[in-house]
Order: structure tokens, then sequence, then C-alpha cells
């Protein structure tokens, strides 16, 4: 056991960071086919929702709440994925995932659902900022 938080490598590859919120550091999922984030409780050791504190687990439903109002502004999408599976990554996150009737995946789980696919140029930022936008004007990232 350790005190120190440290990011898992795979999630590091996968992603590139976004923001960080009171409980969790935000991530962007590096996958054009869908707008991806992942949510990881900056907290060592923790493997799943329940070794969360009852106030940190407060913490992370409404910041899973507010990211997912954020997700869904910004892309329009017919539905959210929310889920904390953890078994290829057995540190704690949340993907929230933005679906849309006719992509990639649907109507599965992404999860194994081919390869990722880079974002074209600027996209990915494009995308960014227009969460951190939604996510500034609900208080939960600075500028």
């Amino acid at each position: 056991m350790s005190d120190a938080f440290v990011l898992d490598p795979r999630l590091e590859g996968d992603s590139v960071p976004l923001a960080e919120l009171t409980l969790c550091t935000l991530r962007l999922m590096k996958d054009a086919r869908f707008p991806w984030v992942l949510m990881v409780p900056r907290k060592a050791d923790l493997a799943e929702i329940i070794d969360l504190e009852a106030p940190q687990r407060g913490v992370l439903m409404e910041e899973i709440a507010t990211v997912s109002k954020a997700l869904q502004a910004v892309t329009g999408c017919d539905k959210l994925n929310v889920g904390a599976l953890g078994n290829v990554v057995r540190q704690l996150h949340v993907h929230v995932v933005a679906r849309f009737e006719g992509d990639a995946a649907w109507d599965k789980p992404v999860w194994g659902s081919g390869d990722a696919v880079p974002y074209a140029a600027g996209a990915r930022e494009k995308l960014a900022e227009a969460l951190l936008v939604e996510l500034r004007a609900a208080g939960v990232a600075s500028a």
C-alpha cells in the first residue's frame, strides 16, 4: 500500500490529460470513434468504488454527473455509457462515453470494439476545449 497516487501506465498511454476536478483527474481517450473520457480518483490503491470513503463516493457521483452533462451538451449524443469495469486495468477509473446510434460499436459496448482511431489534426483539441468550457461553466474546472 502506498499513499501516493500514480496513474496506471495503460490509462496514461490510452488518454491525454483534460482537467483536474476535486477528486478525479479527467482524461480524454485517444479514440476519435467515440467522445470518451476517463475519470480517475486521485487516491492510491483503489480498485472499486466501494474502496472510497462515503464522502468521496458522493464527490465521485457528483463529478460523474457533471462530466456526463458536459459531454452530452458538447456532443449531442443519443446515449451516455458510464462504467467502472476494471477487468484489464485494476486501478479505479470511470469511463463516460458519448454514444450515437450507428457509431462504430452501436448497440454493443465500446470495449474491445476494433482499434482506436486517432483524432484528425485539431479535432481532439477542439473537443477538449469545448468540454473545458462546459466544465468551467459548471464550476468544476479552473481556467
